[in-house]
């Protein structure tokens, strides 16, 4: 009975240990299986130490411009080692963290690597690395089984990454030293988040994107707005274009890159980092033989991440897109919820907002104003640059734009789309407004406090209906 559960989690990443704390606190007698890093890749090789090197270029970006403050700031410079050093002591202490988590909330760690052999049973093999405390590799059961194994960095044929000059994010999150220029292969979120990092370490940094749009799955105008202030900062960017071949030296990259319109051209860097995506861990796992669909790569799941076997269940990036750490964490509560019998909201991913933390930051929820007319929506547009608040002039930010998008007829938020400063901090805001169905009436008549960058996003919606104040 020791070996015998309610519910496994497989992978301890966003959605496996909130699923599983949620389980636990549900009642259920709840295992997770790891088999490198408790957390998984978020705390670990992604969200936190990405945003702790993030705000180390902030830094050097406020103390370069000092003098716009009106400040003195000399003898600046980059320590890429003690930048890493306090992004890597973070990831250990959020990995830590989640760690004693799942330990306060009486969850069993299993460690290795996890097969399903027949419904209900999971063999795990060994693997190094195992904290204090875990479980050993063996055979264990379950009555409910869920697959929360994440995804890993899509590889290109020909370009695959090998960590020395073709890196990942894995790679870049913890580099040796600052290359002098770099390639980056993606303008998605991992993309622009190290164009931005890089830059302010002093890479010269190209951006290779195949689509016309950088950050495609943004609205146009936020997305050009963003590329218009990364190419300020000196960034190059490359759309409608891509890599057809690399060839590497001693210690750098030549890419052959090709434009839309037939032309060729070669560019050399020291680096070249690989940020197309990323796929399902779908491999290895054994739900071929136990009939789980997939498809494209990721495991097919229903609005409550019930698979098409009964009693497997698939949450997180392996369960298909959006592939975001805080859509994980809540299908985790879906999953855990739906076993333990209550009653659980499916997922609407028009709700889930998606965050950008580059400089200038982008944030956003629901429809573009593209999507929206296609899918036939008479709108009202409104928008509102940071230029006409106060906060904003006052921080030193005031480049930057919310745009609101309501549906004519009712007065429905249909969708928000941020590009500035802080406005990952800021997108909260829209999302609950969308979940309680809020009218433009509702949010005309909120009262924001002054003064705050948030009134930019009132503003806005008063400008949708022709009643902004400050511009």
């Amino acid at each position: 009975m020791a070996n015998n559960y309610d519910v496994l989690f497989i992978g301890s990443g966003p959605g496996g240990y909130v699923g599983a704390i949620r389980a636990a606190q549900l009642g259920l007698k709840v295992g997770v299986v790891e088999r490198s890093y408790v957390g998984g890749i978020c705390p670990n090789w992604g969200c936190i130490p990405a945003k702790a090197l993030l705000r180390s270029a902030e830094i050097i970006h406020y103390i370069e411009h000092a003098k716009d403050y009106g400040l003195i700031a000399e003898k600046t410079g980059v320590d890429i080692a003690g930048v890493v050093k306090r992004s890597r002591g973070i990831a250990a202490q959020m990995s830590s963290g989640v760690g004693f988590l799942l330990k306060k909330n009486k969850v069993d760690v299993i460690w290795g690597q996890a097969t399903l052999t027949a419904p209900g049973k999971v063999s795990v093999a060994a693997s190094e690395g195992a904290p204090k405390g875990a479980l050993p590799a063996g055979e264990y059961t379950a009555k409910n089984i869920v697959i929360a194994t994440g995804a890993r960095p899509r590889a290109l044929p020909g370009i695959e990454p090998d960590k020395k000059l073709i890196w990942t994010y894995f790679e870049a999150l913890a580099p040796a030293s600052v290359p002098k220029s770099l390639l980056i292969m993606g303008s998605g979120a991992i993309g622009v988040e190290f164009a931005s990092f890089y830059k302010a370490m002093g890479s010269d940094v190209t951006i290779i994107e195949l689509l016309p749009q950088i950050l495609p799955v943004e609205d146009e105008e936020i997305a050009e707005h963003a590329r218009k202030r990364f190419e300020k900062q000196g960034i190059k960017i490359l759309s409608g274009a891509k890599v057809s071949k690399v060839v590497k030296g001693a210690d750098s990259v030549t890419a052959t890159v090709e434009t839309a319109d037939g032309k060729s051209q070669t560019l050399t860097a020291d680096r070249l980092i690989s940020a197309v995506g990323v796929v399902g861990n779908i491999e290895n796992l054994g739900i071929e033989k136990l009939g789980v669909k997939t498809d494209r790569g990721c495991v097919v799941i229903d609005g409550l991440c019930r698979t098409n076997v009964p009693g497997i269940w698939a949450i997180g990036d392996v369960a298909g897109p959006p592939m975001l750490a805080h859509k994980a964490e809540h299908e985790g509560v879906i999953a855990a919820e739906a076993i333990a019998g209550k009653y659980a909201h499916p997922m609407d991913k028009l709700m889930i907002p998606g965050c950008t933390y580059c400089m200038p930051q982008v944030a956003s929820v629901g429809l573009t104003e593209k999507k929206a007319k296609e899918a036939g929506f008479e709108i009202k547009v409104g928008r509102f640059p940071f230029i006409g608040n106060g906060k904003a002039v006052a921080l030193g930010e005031s480049e930057g734009l919310v745009k609101t998008i309501f549906d004519a007829k009712t007065g429905r938020l249909l969708g928000a789309h941020l590009v500035g400063a802080e406005v990952t901090e800021l997108i909260q805001g829209f999302v609950l407004a969308m979940n309680l169905e809020t009218t433009e009436e509702e949010l005309i008549n909120a009262v924001f406090p002054h003064p705050t960058v948030s009134e930019t996003m009132h503003e806005s919606v008063l400008a949708a209906y022709g009643r902004a104040i400050h511009i």
